[in-house]
Protein backbone atom coordinates (compact mmCIF):
# COMPACT_ATOMS: atom_id res chain seq x y z
CA UNK A 1 0.00 0.00 0.00
CA UNK A 2 2.02 3.26 -0.71
CA UNK A 3 2.49 6.03 1.84
CA UNK A 4 0.78 9.17 0.94
CA UNK A 5 2.52 12.54 2.03
CA UNK A 6 3.47 16.10 0.92
CA UNK A 7 6.48 18.44 0.17
CA UNK A 8 6.62 19.98 3.88
CA UNK A 9 8.10 23.28 4.67
CA UNK A 10 10.68 23.32 7.88
CA UNK A 11 10.18 26.48 9.53
CA UNK A 12 11.72 26.03 12.71
CA UNK A 13 14.30 23.22 11.94
CA UNK A 14 14.16 20.25 9.71
CA UNK A 15 12.51 18.31 12.60
CA UNK A 16 10.46 20.87 14.31
CA UNK A 17 8.95 22.26 10.97
CA UNK A 18 8.80 19.12 9.07
CA UNK A 19 7.31 17.05 11.90
CA UNK A 20 4.55 19.68 12.37
CA UNK A 21 3.92 19.92 9.22
CA UNK A 22 3.31 16.05 8.40
CA UNK A 23 1.28 16.21 11.59
CA UNK A 24 -1.15 18.76 10.10
CA UNK A 25 -1.66 17.61 6.86
CA UNK A 26 -1.77 13.92 7.94
CA UNK A 27 1.24 12.93 6.13
CA UNK A 28 2.74 9.49 6.28
CA UNK A 29 5.75 10.60 4.42
CA UNK A 30 7.33 13.93 3.72
CA UNK A 31 9.44 15.62 0.92
CA UNK A 32 11.67 18.72 2.29
CA UNK A 33 14.80 21.11 0.51
CA UNK A 34 17.75 21.13 2.81
CA UNK A 35 19.23 24.01 1.46
CA UNK A 36 17.23 27.08 -1.05
CA UNK A 37 16.00 25.52 -3.67
CA UNK A 38 16.25 28.55 -6.19
CA UNK A 39 20.39 29.23 -5.42
CA UNK A 40 23.34 27.49 -4.99
CA UNK A 41 24.13 28.61 -0.95
CA UNK A 42 24.56 25.29 0.94
CA UNK A 43 24.41 25.21 4.93
CA UNK A 44 26.12 22.51 7.33
CA UNK A 45 22.85 21.76 8.97
CA UNK A 46 21.94 20.86 12.75
CA UNK A 47 22.65 17.56 14.49
CA UNK A 48 19.95 17.71 16.56
CA UNK A 49 17.53 18.19 13.96
CA UNK A 50 18.85 15.48 12.01
CA UNK A 51 18.97 13.39 14.53
CA UNK A 52 15.03 14.18 15.39
CA UNK A 53 14.23 13.84 12.54
CA UNK A 54 15.92 10.43 11.44
CA UNK A 55 14.46 9.20 14.51
CA UNK A 56 11.19 9.61 14.38
CA UNK A 57 10.49 6.90 11.94
CA UNK A 58 8.84 9.16 9.79
CA UNK A 59 9.64 8.39 6.06
CA UNK A 60 11.87 11.17 4.34
CA UNK A 61 12.69 12.65 0.74
CA UNK A 62 14.99 15.34 -0.44
CA UNK A 63 14.32 17.55 -3.15
CA UNK A 64 17.85 18.96 -4.51
CA UNK A 65 17.95 22.56 -5.95
CA UNK A 66 16.21 23.20 -9.55
CA UNK A 67 19.46 25.18 -10.56
CA UNK A 68 20.98 21.85 -11.03
CA UNK A 69 21.54 21.03 -14.44
CA UNK A 70 23.68 17.35 -14.48
CA UNK A 71 23.98 17.94 -18.40
CA UNK A 72 25.42 21.67 -18.88
CA UNK A 73 27.78 22.21 -20.62
CA UNK A 74 29.21 25.48 -18.63
CA UNK A 75 31.58 24.15 -16.78
CA UNK A 76 30.62 26.62 -13.79
CA UNK A 77 27.19 25.08 -13.93
CA UNK A 78 28.17 21.82 -13.93
CA UNK A 79 31.02 22.32 -10.86
CA UNK A 80 28.05 24.40 -9.30
CA UNK A 81 25.59 21.31 -9.60
CA UNK A 82 27.94 18.61 -8.71
CA UNK A 83 28.67 20.53 -5.28
CA UNK A 84 24.99 21.00 -4.49
CA UNK A 85 24.04 17.25 -5.12
CA UNK A 86 26.69 16.27 -3.28
CA UNK A 87 25.42 18.17 -0.41
CA UNK A 88 22.06 16.80 -0.72
CA UNK A 89 23.21 13.56 -0.98
CA UNK A 90 25.50 13.93 2.50
CA UNK A 91 22.29 15.65 3.85
CA UNK A 92 20.11 12.97 3.14
CA UNK A 93 22.40 10.29 4.54
CA UNK A 94 22.21 12.69 7.68
CA UNK A 95 18.21 12.64 7.95
CA UNK A 96 18.15 8.88 6.69
CA UNK A 97 16.23 10.13 3.40
CA UNK A 98 15.23 7.22 1.88
CA UNK A 99 15.86 9.23 -1.91
CA UNK A 100 17.12 13.03 -3.12
CA UNK A 101 15.07 13.76 -6.19
CA UNK A 102 17.25 15.42 -9.30
CA UNK A 103 15.69 17.03 -12.09
CA UNK A 104 16.90 15.00 -14.75
CA UNK A 105 18.31 18.21 -16.86
CA UNK A 106 19.05 19.93 -20.65
CA UNK A 107 20.93 19.52 -23.51
CA UNK A 108 22.36 23.31 -24.03
CA UNK A 109 25.60 22.33 -25.59
CA UNK A 110 26.26 21.96 -29.64
CA UNK A 111 26.62 18.74 -29.02
CA UNK A 112 22.67 17.99 -28.54
CA UNK A 113 21.28 15.32 -26.11
CA UNK A 114 24.47 12.74 -26.72
CA UNK A 115 27.26 14.97 -25.39
CA UNK A 116 24.48 15.87 -22.48
CA UNK A 117 24.71 12.40 -21.58
CA UNK A 118 28.28 11.86 -21.63
CA UNK A 119 28.67 14.99 -19.08
CA UNK A 120 25.62 13.48 -16.98
CA UNK A 121 27.69 10.35 -17.05
CA UNK A 122 30.99 12.11 -15.99
CA UNK A 123 29.02 14.00 -13.26
CA UNK A 124 26.67 11.08 -11.53
CA UNK A 125 28.48 7.99 -11.81
CA UNK A 126 31.25 9.13 -9.35
CA UNK A 127 28.41 10.20 -7.17
CA UNK A 128 26.10 6.61 -7.49
CA UNK A 129 30.14 5.16 -6.97
CA UNK A 130 30.36 6.70 -3.39
CA UNK A 131 26.91 5.42 -2.46
CA UNK A 132 26.42 2.62 0.29
CA UNK A 133 23.52 0.21 0.41
CA UNK A 134 21.67 2.44 3.20
CA UNK A 135 22.27 5.70 1.68
CA UNK A 136 19.57 7.94 -0.38
CA UNK A 137 18.88 6.29 -3.65
CA UNK A 138 19.54 8.97 -6.48
CA UNK A 139 15.88 9.76 -7.62
CA UNK A 140 16.14 11.09 -11.29
CA UNK A 141 12.84 13.00 -12.20
CA UNK A 142 11.99 13.50 -16.03
CA UNK A 143 10.72 16.86 -16.60
CA UNK A 144 7.71 17.95 -19.06
CA UNK A 145 9.09 18.12 -22.60
CA UNK A 146 9.57 22.06 -22.78
CA UNK A 147 13.00 23.24 -24.52
CA UNK A 148 16.40 20.64 -24.75
CA UNK A 149 15.33 18.74 -22.09
CA UNK A 150 16.86 15.39 -21.83
CA UNK A 151 13.94 13.10 -19.91
CA UNK A 152 10.36 13.90 -20.34
CA UNK A 153 8.51 10.70 -21.89
CA UNK A 154 8.84 7.03 -21.08
CA UNK A 155 11.16 6.17 -24.11
CA UNK A 156 13.75 9.03 -22.45
CA UNK A 157 14.56 7.09 -19.70
CA UNK A 158 16.61 4.42 -21.06
CA UNK A 159 19.62 5.80 -22.60
CA UNK A 160 19.55 8.25 -19.84
CA UNK A 161 19.76 5.06 -17.58
CA UNK A 162 22.19 3.42 -19.98
CA UNK A 163 24.64 6.42 -19.75
CA UNK A 164 24.31 5.17 -15.94
CA UNK A 165 25.45 1.92 -16.76
CA UNK A 166 21.92 0.90 -14.97
CA UNK A 167 23.49 1.90 -11.67
CA UNK A 168 21.34 0.30 -9.04
CA UNK A 169 21.19 3.40 -6.83
CA UNK A 170 19.99 5.37 -10.18
CA UNK A 171 16.13 5.85 -9.38
CA UNK A 172 13.11 7.42 -10.43
CA UNK A 173 10.71 9.85 -9.56
CA UNK A 174 7.71 9.99 -11.20
CA UNK A 175 5.70 13.33 -11.83
CA UNK A 176 2.35 12.65 -13.22
CA UNK A 177 2.20 16.69 -13.98
CA UNK A 178 5.54 16.23 -16.12
CA UNK A 179 4.23 12.68 -17.41
CA UNK A 180 0.93 13.69 -18.58
CA UNK A 181 2.50 17.43 -19.77
CA UNK A 182 5.37 15.69 -22.21
CA UNK A 183 1.73 13.59 -24.25
CA UNK A 184 0.97 10.52 -21.76
CA UNK A 185 -2.28 9.98 -21.44
CA UNK A 186 -3.18 9.46 -18.35
CA UNK A 187 -6.91 9.97 -18.41
CA UNK A 188 -7.34 7.58 -21.40
CA UNK A 189 -9.45 4.63 -20.51
CA UNK A 190 -6.20 2.26 -19.37
CA UNK A 191 -3.95 4.73 -19.77
CA UNK A 192 -2.18 5.45 -16.45
CA UNK A 193 -1.48 1.10 -16.67
CA UNK A 194 -0.50 2.22 -20.02
CA UNK A 195 1.80 4.64 -19.12
CA UNK A 196 3.89 2.70 -16.05
CA UNK A 197 4.08 -0.34 -18.21
CA UNK A 198 5.84 1.93 -21.51
CA UNK A 199 7.81 3.36 -17.95
CA UNK A 200 8.49 -0.10 -16.63
CA UNK A 201 9.80 -1.69 -20.30
CA UNK A 202 12.19 1.17 -20.64
CA UNK A 203 13.06 1.67 -17.54
CA UNK A 204 13.47 -1.63 -15.77
CA UNK A 205 10.98 -2.91 -12.96
CA UNK A 206 11.66 -1.34 -9.68
CA UNK A 207 12.81 1.95 -11.13
CA UNK A 208 9.99 3.99 -9.55
CA UNK A 209 11.00 4.70 -6.12
CA UNK A 210 9.19 8.02 -5.55
CA UNK A 211 5.86 9.36 -7.19
CA UNK A 212 5.30 13.24 -7.27
CA UNK A 213 1.29 13.36 -7.35
CA UNK A 214 -0.08 16.31 -9.10
CA UNK A 215 -2.72 17.24 -11.07
CA UNK A 216 -2.07 19.39 -14.27
CA UNK A 217 -3.23 22.89 -15.27
CA UNK A 218 -2.72 22.59 -18.77
CA UNK A 219 -3.84 20.30 -21.60
CA UNK A 220 -1.80 17.12 -22.52
CA UNK A 221 0.71 17.41 -24.53
CA UNK A 222 1.56 21.57 -23.41
CA UNK A 223 5.33 20.76 -22.44
CA UNK A 224 4.69 23.25 -19.35
CA UNK A 225 4.97 22.17 -15.98
CA UNK A 226 1.87 23.39 -13.85
CA UNK A 227 0.83 21.67 -10.92
CA UNK A 228 -2.60 21.94 -9.73
CA UNK A 229 -4.82 20.48 -6.79
CA UNK A 230 -5.78 16.73 -7.13
CA UNK A 231 -9.14 16.35 -9.31
CA UNK A 232 -9.16 19.83 -10.24
CA UNK A 233 -6.83 19.82 -13.45
CA UNK A 234 -7.25 18.33 -17.09
CA UNK A 235 -5.28 14.71 -15.35
CA UNK A 236 -8.85 14.32 -12.84
CA UNK A 237 -9.38 12.12 -10.16
CA UNK A 238 -9.85 8.32 -11.91
CA UNK A 239 -5.86 8.04 -13.20
CA UNK A 240 -4.90 8.88 -9.23
CA UNK A 241 -7.14 5.95 -8.40
CA UNK A 242 -5.51 3.70 -10.98
CA UNK A 243 -2.09 5.19 -10.26
CA UNK A 244 -2.40 4.02 -6.23
CA UNK A 245 -3.97 0.66 -7.58
CA UNK A 246 -1.09 -0.58 -9.60
CA UNK A 247 1.16 -3.50 -8.65
CA UNK A 248 4.14 -1.78 -10.04
CA UNK A 249 3.97 1.58 -7.58
CA UNK A 250 2.43 -0.63 -4.29
CA UNK A 251 5.05 0.10 -2.24
CA UNK A 252 6.12 3.76 -3.60
CA UNK A 253 5.08 6.81 -1.83
CA UNK A 254 3.31 9.60 -3.32
CA UNK A 255 3.96 13.10 -2.21
CA UNK A 256 2.00 15.81 -3.30
CA UNK A 257 3.33 19.22 -4.50
CA UNK A 258 -0.14 20.97 -5.43
CA UNK A 259 -0.68 24.61 -4.96
CA UNK A 260 -2.97 25.74 -1.76
CA UNK A 261 -0.34 25.61 0.92
CA UNK A 262 -0.96 23.46 4.23
CA UNK A 263 -4.57 23.02 3.35
CA UNK A 264 -4.62 22.37 0.13
CA UNK A 265 -1.84 19.92 1.23
CA UNK A 266 -4.36 18.27 3.76
CA UNK A 267 -7.05 18.44 1.03
CA UNK A 268 -5.44 16.28 -1.29
CA UNK A 269 -3.22 14.03 1.11
CA UNK A 270 -7.08 12.66 2.26
CA UNK A 271 -8.25 12.47 -1.26
CA UNK A 272 -5.56 10.34 -2.11
CA UNK A 273 -6.12 8.24 0.95
CA UNK A 274 -9.62 7.77 -0.50
CA UNK A 275 -9.00 6.72 -3.59
CA UNK A 276 -6.03 4.38 -2.27
CA UNK A 277 -8.44 2.78 0.55
CA UNK A 278 -11.43 2.17 -1.49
Amino acid sequence: MPLIGSHATVTGGLATGGLAYAAAVDAEVIQVFVSNPRGWAVGAGDAVQDARLRDSGLPVFIHAPYLINVGSADDVIAGRSLAALSHALRRGREIGARGVVVHTGSAPGADGARGALRRVAALLLPLLGELRDDDPDLLLEPMAGQGSMLCARAADLAPYLAALEWHPKAGVCLDTCHLFAAGHDLTAPGGAAAALDEIARFAGPGRVRLVHANDSQLPRGSCRDRHEAIGKGAIGVEPFRSLLAHPLLADVPFVVETPGGKAGHARDIALLKELRDT
